[in-house]
């Protein structure tokens, strides 16, 4: 990494060569006093700095912080100085609370993945790079740098790991229907209402969840990589009978057809366990692409093929196929919207249960003032369904499905890496059927950490 940030070093500094004479220049006794403004004072460290005569700015430096209206400064100063020699971890953290009281300063950005990448983080200084790139007023030399820096990083990056743990309060965990009653048609004629079981309505209750994200690249030439990811996930509530726990793994290649094309293949497996059983069996494949547009736009779009084994009831066997594509664009410098459309077809052993289902997406986050990050998202989607359940109606049954989330959480206060952040996610299913009608409330507190 030592390649990458002497690139973007050579790019975003000029020849340290004081200007001006410093005022401690001037003396000329063993003991000098010189009365100074705040602003002249701003500029003694400034040029002392500039003439890498760090031990001596930094006394000046500590009278600077005595000044409120100076904190910007004195921590973008005090974190040039620290980068200088060496100390990066108190760089970083000077970096990091200018940005999270203004996410938009993109040179304290650019300041923060050098020393990221000094401090042996890649995976973090790639991420502020990347927001720097979103800046509009960014000079030319400088976006190029970044790119370079970018492929450096992305070229030598062999792991990333991101882990998620907290509690969610949830309005239903089986989610299921909240009616009383539904009516089915006795012999596919006569109507009947029928009482449904306690366990067959919505129950609420509050689980610990965890999730941990990890992926592997491994170059193996010129544009060309193996690549590995690994999804898990999982709630546990009290007892067994509604726990549920995925794992996804899947593995392949990476093609870098151009600096802002590429294309990835992957086999995947996985699996997932209800009520402590084992559910059901998946394997497949997808296949994506990824197109960056400047440094401020990115299309992209998967196909997904994956072969079922439902191991509670074999009616669910069969293949699923999904095509996904989706846009996002810079808002600003720390802000980033999205949409997409999606079409999904289940092809499953029971034509009462295939189903085609299609649909959209939008969302907007990123960095706000005072540390916080911020998200929010919406979807909406249309399925129906191949054939009719007699039981309950001899039309096809036809559902909307309308999903919101928002996502809050800190940057500032954090415990061994792990931010706080809430999320709150409401889902509705609008069915044809009643017994298939259900809405979800789901708030979940927790702590991150990218890796």
């Amino acid at each position: 990494m030592r390649l990458a940030a002497l690139a973007l070093g050579t790019a975003l500094l000029a020849p340290g060569t004081a200007q001006a004479q410093l005022i401690l220049d001037q003396c000329v006794a063993a003991t000098c006093k010189a009365k100074l403004t705040p602003d002249e004072l701003l500029g003694e460290v400034q040029l002392l700095i500039q003439a890498k005569r760090y031990d001596e700015a930094r006394p000046m430096l500590a009278a600077l912080a005595t000044l409120p209206q100076y904190r910007f400064e004195t921590r973008y100063l005090t974190g040039m100085v620290a980068a200088a020699t060496g100390d990066h971890k108190t760089a970083i953290a000077q970096y990091q609370a200018i940005l999270s009281d203004d996410p938009n300063q993109t040179r304290v950005r650019l300041e923060l993945g050098r020393s990221m990448l000094a401090l042996g983080r890649p995976q973090s200084a790639d991420r502020q790079f990347k927001m720097a790139q979103q800046d509009a007023e960014l000079p030319s030399e400088i976006a190029r740098t970044i790119r370079t820096v970018r492929d450096i990083i992305r070229a030598n990056r062999m792991w990333r790991v991101d882990v998620n743990v907290g509690f969610a309060p949830d309005s239903n965990i089986n989610g299921a229907t909240s009616a009383d009653s539904i009516t089915i048609l006795w012999g596919g004629i006569i109507p009947l209402d029928m009482t449904l079981d306690e366990r067959a309505k919505a129950t609420s209750g509050i689980g610990q969840t965890a999730s941990v994200s990890a992926g592997m690249r491994l170059p193996v030439g010129e544009g060309l990589a193996m690549i590995a990811d690994l999804d898990t996930t999982g709630t546990n509530y009290v007892g067994s009978l509604y726990d549920d726990y995925q794992v996804q793994l899947a593995a392949g290649g990476e093609v870098r057809l151009s600096d802002d094309l590429r294309v990835t293949v992957q086999a995947l497996g996985a699996q997932r366990w209800y009520a402590g059983t084992l559910a059901s069996r998946q394997a497949g494949a997808k296949a994506g692409l990824q197109l960056g547009i400047g440094d401020r736009q990115r299309v992209g779009m998967q196909l997904d093929a994956r072969r079922t084994q439902a191991l509670f009831d074999s009616n669910y066997d069969g293949w699923q196929l999904g095509a996904y594509a989706s846009y996002e664009r810079a808002l600003s410098r720390s802000i980033v919207a999205s949409v997409g459309v999606f079409g999904r077809r289940d092809l499953l052993a029971a034509q009462a249960y295939s189903s085609k289902e299609y649909g959209a997406s939008v969302g907007v986050g990123g960095e706000l003032p005072m540390g916080f990050n911020a998200a929010v998202s919406g979807t909406v989607s249309r399925a129906t369904f191949d054939a009719p359940l007699p039981i309950f109606s001899w039309d096809a049954r036809q559902d909307m499905r309308y999903t919101a989330r928002a996502t809050l959480g800190n940057r500032k206060f954090a415990w061994m890496g792990f931010s706080p952040e809430v999320s709150v996610a409401y889902t509705l299913n609008d069915s044809s059927i009643p017994y298939f009608a259900m809405d979800r409330v789901r708030v979940r507190f927790g702590f991150a950490r990218y890796f």
